[in-house]
């Protein structure tokens, strides 16, 4: 009975292992579906969170592949696509916004790492400077604290968090007021979209009243219970609501991507990657 305790354990264990290796080097396509009334015709847009310079397939041909595959009308980044470490090399993340952006419209927003890349200069030196200025070379310039339109009826709002939202093992307050302090008053008359890093502020993002809320940031909790949520989250708080993702709360949605890279943590297991569909359809 002993050994083959110990036999079974072993086995949980590799196949633990396998599923590690596996998970954390593939991605899935989840598509998302969102009905209304604010635009003329339907939409498609593709949101990438969090690559953190990850590479899938030869020069990350798997993942061009499988965006030219959806063929959206613009491809949506919700930050992090590089990871902020001193001397850390971003080829993989410009190369990412050279190459889709050849064939789509980019919007980037800042996540939590180009955002501390930028205000801890002394810690970072010189890299977001340098990494800004290799992604505005391809025509790209970050959505900070600003709205575009990227259709006649679809209006993108990039929000740009404080560090101390990005607090690990807190959990600071947000002020309902705080995104319209930040980025003002939003379009009334066309679909909304708020790119919003962290997902555990959706109840003050939804004060602002957007139709969608993208977020990344959490990486489905890194490790997933199969049915139920993801374990922990970059800030190091265990079983986070916001996980991955659709919410309907607050009178607003938000999708969270699980997001397609690691860092802190650099593994996944039961939580692929993933490549997020979002298809706006006129109601």
């Amino acid at each position: 009975m002993k050994y083959l305790c110990i036999a079974l354990i072993a086995a949980v264990i590799l196949f633990l292992i396998v599923m590690i290796v596996i998970d954390s080097n593939r991605f899935v396509i989840r598509k998302y579906e969102i009905v209304t009334d604010k635009t003329d015709k339907d939409h498609r847009f593709v949101f990438i969170s969090d690559l953190h310079n990850k590479v899938y397939g030869k020069d990350n041909s798997g993942l061009y592949d499988a965006i030219a595959g959806i063929d959206p009308e613009t491809v949506i980044i919700g930050g992090d696509l590089m990871t902020a470490y001193p001397g850390r090399d971003f080829s993989t993340a410009v190369d990412f916004v050279k190459n889709v952006g050849e064939k789509y419209p980019i919007v980037y927003a800042l996540g939590n790492h180009e955002y501390r890349a930028r205000i801890y200069p002394d810690v970072y030196g010189t890299l977001y400077d340098d990494y800004r200025k290799a992604v505005n070379e391809h025509g790209i310039d970050f959505l900070d604290n600003a709205g575009v339109k990227i259709a006649d009826d679809v209006t993108v709002y990039g929000l740009t968090m404080d560090a101390i939202y990005y607090k690990r093992f807190t959990h600071h307050p947000m002020a309902d007021d705080y995104v319209k302090k930040m980025l003002g008053e939003k379009e009334n008359d066309v679909f909304s979209i708020l790119l919003a890093h962290d997902p555990d502020y959706f109840p003050a993002y939804a004060k602002w009243e957007p139709d969608l809320v993208l977020s990344g940031h959490i990486h489905g909790g890194v490790a997933r219970i199969p049915g139920w949520k993801g374990v922990i989250s970059p800030m190091w708080r265990l079983f986070p609501k916001y996980d991955g993702g659709r919410f309907d709360e607050f009178g607003s949605t938000m999708i969270i991507s699980r997001g397609l890279g690691m860092h802190t943590i650099p593994l996944r297991l039961f939580n692929p990657a993933e490549i997020v569909v979002i298809d706006i359809k006129k109601e």
